[in-house]
């Protein structure tokens, strides 16, 4: 009697755990119109962000930034030099000796 008990006792509880074992059923609902206006719109900007991301990655790859930076100390010390000739040319037209 005592093992029938168990065993029904058992049975019960393999029963029971088995339940929630169940993978729900998935429903699938209708999109509504807003959103689906939302997923377009976030899907643009999903895209537009990767392609933005993208041109950045191939600019830093390209090194803009040192040539920018050599390009601008070449130009001012060529600038400031010839800002000097000219400098002392008025100086020496204006006050001459």
């Amino acid at each position: 009697m005592n093992k029938l008990l168990v065993l029904t006792v058992l049975v019960a509880l393999l029963a029971l755990s088995a339940e929630s074992f169940r993978v729900p059923r998935q429903v699938e609902e209708e999109a509504g119109a807003l959103s689906k206006i939302t997923g377009t719109f976030r899907s643009y900007y999903d895209t537009a962000v990767n392609a933005a991301s993208g041109y950045l990655d191939t600019i830093k790859g390209l090194k803009l930034e040192e040539k920018a930076k050599n390009i601008y100390s070449d130009t001012t010390t060529v600038v400031s030099t010839y800002a000097g000739i000219a400098h002392d040319q008025l100086y020496h037209i204006f006050y001459q000796q």
